[in-house]
């Protein structure tokens, strides 16, 4: 059983930074491509960054977000800078088995869920 487990969330002020962490377990963590997506209050869940065999992120967050893994600890990270009010989300860790040349940007291409951890943004 695969099991994600996203931390780090919080509330911060406008222009700060947090990294989410999403611990993986049940599978071998090195062949998944990961993904993270955010769901706004009243919105739909999007997508937000991805890494497979190389790194993707929705057009209006490049340059401020990152997504990296730490194959060893299991784990993949999403660093979040120059935080908006309308960052302000649950954001969700995600897992698809395979690494590919591409993407994968909506729900329904990923495998296995976390739980999310909510991010709060000041203004």
């Amino acid at each position: 059983q695969v099991q994600l487990v996203e931390s780090g969330g919080g509330l911060v002020q406008a222009g700060g930074s947090l990294r989410l962490s999403c611990a993986a377990s049940g599978h071998t963590f090195s062949s998944y491509t990961m993904g993270w997506f955010r769901q706004a209050p009243g919105k739909e869940r999007e997508f937000v960054a991805a890494i497979s065999w190389s790194t993707y992120y929705a057009d209006s967050l490049k340059g401020r977000f990152a997504i990296s893994r730490d194959n060893a600890k299991n784990t993949v990270y999403l660093q979040m800078n120059s935080l908006k009010p309308e960052d302000t989300a649950v954001y969700y860790c995600a897992a698809r088995r395979g690494l590919y040349s591409g993407s994968f940007y909506t729900d329904e291409q990923y495998d296995y869920w976390g739980q999310g951890t909510q991010v709060t943004v000041s203004s």
